[in-house]
């Protein structure tokens, strides 16, 4: 009989422990990047050209990480959702950097416009690779850095 209330608390404490885990992930905020220190600074350019150089080594190294990236605006977008963002990278270059800003902080990038020198600061998490019409480093939950 003892055995059985062992088992039983055991079931109950499980039980308990999985649904606080559940409603905690679910209800789990975004970290806001505005506050999150930069694990990498570079520019721009040299961001691209570690994955245009070697796609594996560069995703081991920058992929998920907090970036900061200083360029030149080459373009301003806006969806049809208005969620905003900025393409980084050389006039010149078909391949860019692009941030995708984190809608929270809008009020902080109306005054950016295209050919503006910028750092942003966001979360890597891919790159799309395409000889055609030039390759995209992708960052999410941009903010501009001070």
């Amino acid at each position: 009989m003892k055995k059985k209330r062992i088992v039983l608390g055991f079931f109950v404490v499980a039980i308990i422990g999985g649904a606080w885990f559940g409603y905690s992930e679910y209800n789990r905020k975004v970290r806001d990047l505005a506050n999150v220190r930069a694990q990498v600074t570079m520019q721009a350019n040299e961001l691209i050209a570690a994955f245009e150089q070697n796609e594996v080594t560069a995703n081991a190294k920058y992929l998920d990480k907090i970036i900061a990236v200083k360029g030149i605006v080459k373009k301003v977008e806006e969806d049809e959702r208005g969620y905003i963002s900025f393409i980084l990278g050389d006039e010149g270059s078909m391949s860019s950097v692009r941030c995708s800003m984190d809608s929270v902080h809008v009020k902080d990038i109306v005054h950016v416009k295209d050919g503006a020198d910028v750092t942003i600061k966001g979360a890597c998490t891919g790159f799309n690779a395409d000889e055609l019409l030039g390759s995209d480093v992708i960052l999410n939950r941009c903010v501009i850095e001070d």
